[in-house]
């Protein structure tokens, strides 16, 4: 089937404005530490954690573009409808908890919106049941590994540095700390970057506008990594806020054990090929790390308050793209 080419335009379009969103929507997985600590302003913050969002695709294999694009529910039945649903779901959703500051994962409300657009246009059958449950699965998993990794690094680095110098120890946790943000941002930019290369690069497929077989073109590559630097240098202030100061109190040597947990984990998902939430994961390590003070350091009111929001974005984004995309099949029912 043959569609219009505006439309399919339009879709790339709205593809890119999901990753402007992404970007700003997950600054504060990037920077919340480094604002909080202020060895950057956030100004300065926000440009540093761009530049490396948009060098990613150097240094990353498009495993997570792959997954996206062909793991989770079978390409032949992927329409560019079903992804202007799944897309529209995902930048609703993304305003709305960006709004009342919630750091709630781009990334499942993009895999919610094609599962339940997938839903609604074929029912359970299209689904890719290994990917999907593989997603469902690092909801759980990644802030978990997130929160232990943080308190590991966090224990062996506070115990190797109990006899220096207060003075030594914040200049040198200072430059650390940029170091673990550039890495961070860089394993941001290339894990959530991705996730819009393979809905564009499904787009194209769908619409027959690619060769019969699921590629990435280069142009697609550069334009969204392009685009989610934009989006992290525009700054979303509310969730850096909840993230820098509402989950526990974070020093440099903190703050940075926090960001070289949530690296590790966030590198290691990336070579795998697993789409995992950076929020989660960045969440996970910063909660992890005031662990490593007592139990009432993190804020367990907040945590719930995030992970609610965490369980409900999937069925959520998939209950908006089903309307949406039934919605669309009856317009065109009374079209035609």
């Amino acid at each position: 089937m043959e569609y219009n080419l505006a439309f399919v335009l339009f879709v790339v379009c709205l593809a890119l404005i999901f990753d402007f969103t992404n970007g700003f929507h997950d600054a504060g997985n990037s920077i919340a530490t480094i604002v909080a600590t202020r060895v950057l302003k956030p100004i300065q913050a926000v440009i540093w954690a761009a530049f490396f969002n948009f060098i990613a695709f150097l240094f990353f294999k498009l495993s997570v573009a792959s997954t996206i694009g062909t793991g989770i529910v079978n390409p032949e039945i992927v329409t560019p409808y079903l992804i202007f649903a799944a897309l529209l779901s995902a930048i609703t959703w993304n305003l709305f908890t960006w709004y009342f500051g919630l750091p709630s994962s781009s990334s499942h409300a993009l895999i919610g919106g094609i599962v339940g657009a997938a839903i609604g246009q074929g029912g359970t059958a299209t689904l890719k049941w290994s990917g999907f449950i593989k997603v469902l699965s690092a909801i759980i998993i990644s802030p978990l590994i997130g929160i232990i990794v943080g308190l590991i690094i966090t224990i062996i680095v506070i115990r190797l540095t109990r006899n220096w110098g207060e003075e030594i120890k914040k200049r040198l946790f200072k430059f650390l700390q940029l170091v673990s943000s550039a890495m961070l941002s860089l394993s941001h930019g290339g894990n959530d970057a991705q996730k819009t290369m393979g809905i564009i690069s499904l787009l194209l497929y769908s619409a027959s506008l690619q060769e019969q077989k699921f590629f990435v073109p280069f142009w697609v590559m550069v334009s969204c990594n392009v685009v989610l630097g934009l989006g992290t240098l525009m700054g979303g202030w509310r969730i850096i806020y909840t993230m820098a100061r509402k989950i526990t109190s974070l020093d440099p040597i903190r703050a940075c054990c926090a960001e070289a947990g949530a690296t590790i984990v966030i590198f290691s998902a990336t070579t795998l090929g697993v789409p995992v939430s950076t929020t989660h994961t960045v969440t996970g390590a910063i909660a992890g790390v005031g662990l490593s003070r007592s139990l009432l350091s993190t804020s367990w009111y907040m945590m719930n308050r995030i992970f609610l929001t965490w369980l409900i974005t999937i069925p959520a984004t998939g209950t908006i793209a089903a309307g949406i995309i039934s919605l669309i099949d009856y317009v065109r029912t009374l079209t035609y």
